[in-house]
C-alpha cells in the first residue's frame, strides 16, 4: 500500500495521477480522507443517467471517498461535507487549501 499526500494548493486528481504513474501502479484501489476547499463533482440527470450533471463548490469541504486505478486512470468518487452542504458524486477535482487530502493506494495483481 501507499500513502499519497496532497498537499497545500495542490489539485487532488492530478496529484493523484501523477503519483501513481511515478510509482507505476496501472490497478489498484484507493481510500481517501481529508480536507479540500474548491470542488468539482458529478452525478447522473433522473431524465438520463448518461448524461451527467457537474457541478462546482467553492466552501471548506471535509473529504471522504474511495475509487480505483483501472489501466492507469485514476476514477474516485466522493462525500463532501460543508457547514451548510453534503454532496456526493464523481470527483472531477478538488482544491487542497488549509488542510491536505490523503490518498491510501493499493496496488492489484490483475489476472486474465
Amino acid at each position: 500500500m501507499y500513502l499519497v499526500k496532497v498537499e497545500k494548493d495542490q489539485e487532488v486528481i492530478a496529484a493523484l495521477g501523477a503519483a501513481i504513474a511515478e510509482l507505476g501502479v496501472t490497478d489498484g484501489a484507493i481510500t481517501l480522507i481529508g480536507a479540500v476547499h474548491e470542488a468539482r463533482i458529478s452525478v447522473m440527470r433522473k431524465s438520463d443517467a448518461l448524461d451527467d450533471l457537474i457541478r462546482d463548490y467553492a466552501q471548506p469541504f471535509e473529504l471522504t471517498g474511495t475509487g480505483e486505478v483501472v489501466d492507469g486512470k485514476v476514477h474516485v468518487h466522493v462525500t463532501l461535507a460543508g457547514e451548510d452542504l453534503t454532496v456526493a458524486g464523481h470527483l472531477h477535482a478538488a482544491t487542497v487549501r488549509e488542510f491536505f487530502v490523503h490518498a491510501y493506494v493499493s496496488p492489484l495483481g490483475v489476472s486474465a
